[in-house]
């Protein structure tokens, strides 16, 4: 049986190939696009990747030929920390942990929800650039003096902002024009985005049952179920909460056992949109079950502490709801 570690860049790789008795056979740079014919010479061979921005197409094309995995970078590096580090010495490591059975592997989704979180992801990465762009409009009536009760961005403001008798003077007016121009370009993307979301969301079931929740929308139903990929591959919902990174940091000590602040391991894009629906649940739909739990909360612990908390205990009926394929229907409330 042979190993192989690759450690992937943009471009090209390096790979380490080890054998049975942890010898290296082969130590070669290679071109991304020519992977597939080391996979080819070593079919049958257990390997490991990291997870990096570009590895879906690299797994796809080494998973034809070989038993390949994608190892967590943070854990895996934890594991074989060294002090002197280059790309032949990370592939040979990961090449030893992959023979050791040691490699602490990444959630690879199929093609689907990469799709999917592709399209929910691109989302909001346009708001949050049409935020920056928002937050420089603001700048620029800032820094020229200009207070303002308005909204910049609404009709109103918009008529106020073209108005003759307003001026920032050339260089304001061509900034404020320019960054208006983007915001609406990006508005436009955006809606075009949120149009093949509400779509894509309408087709599938889970999220289907997820809108079923007071605050879930179609964009957030499809971002947490694209981001969570198949449910069945968790057992319980703990599996589920230390997945999303929501779970607390445990420290002990003798007979002392504390818990700190969540670990904030996998996606945080998950963990923000819990956060977001969880906000709408409890402070604009009124949703009993939630809102009572974070109520209670917010009594012994402040704001941030009883949100997240509220959040983790969202994602447990969201893990059971796609478990048992059932619509939202809290014991508490219902009973």
């Amino acid at each position: 049986m042979y190993y192989l570690g690759i450690d992937l860049h943009k471009d090209e790789s390096h790979v380490a190939v080890l054998d049975d008795d942890a010898e290296v056979v082969e130590e070669i740079r290679v071109a991304n696009a020519n992977l597939d014919e080391v996979a080819e010479e070593y079919a049958g061979a257990k390997a490991a990747i990291e997870a990096t921005s570009n590895y879906y197409t690299v797994y796809d094309t080494l998973d034809e030929h070989l038993d390949v995995v994608v190892a967590d970078p943070s854990q895996t590096k934890a594991i074989g920390y060294a002090e002197v580090k280059n790309d032949r010495l990370d592939a040979k490591l990961l090449a030893q942990l992959r023979r050791a059975g040691m490699i602490a592997e990444s959630y690879v989704p199929p093609e689907e929800l990469r799709e999917r979180r592709a399209l929910v992801r691109g989302r909001k990465r346009l708001v949050e650039k049409r935020t920056d762009f928002k937050n420089e409009v603001h700048a620029v009536l800032d820094k020229h003096g200009i207070t303002y009760d308005w909204d910049p961005f609404s009709v109103n403001g918009r008529e106020i902002l073209a108005g003759e008798d307003f001026s920032l003077g050339v260089v304001g007016d061509q900034l404020m024009e320019s960054f208006l121009s983007i915001i609406d370009e990006l508005t436009a993307q955006i809606e075009e985005l949120e149009e093949m979301i509400e779509e894509t969301a309408a087709s599938l079931e889970e999220t289907q049952l997820l809108m079923t929740i007071p605050g879930v929308s179609f964009y957030s139903s499809l971002l947490i179920t694209s981001e969570i990929g198949e449910i069945d591959r968790f057992n319980e919902a703990n599996q589920v909460v230390s997945y999303a990174g929501l779970d607390p940091v445990v420290r002990e000590s003798g007979d002392s056992r504390t818990e700190g602040s969540i670990s904030k391991r996998g996606s945080g894009d998950l963990r923000w949109i819990l956060v977001q629906c969880v906000q709408t649940a409890v402070h604009r739909c009124n949703d009993p079950y939630l809102g009572r739990f974070y109520a209670r909360l917010k009594q012994r612990k402040n704001h941030q502490i009883a949100i997240v908390a509220t959040a983790r205990k969202l994602l447990v009926s969201i893990f059971h709801m796609l478990e048992h394929e059932e619509v939202y229907d809290p014991p508490e409330v219902s009973g």
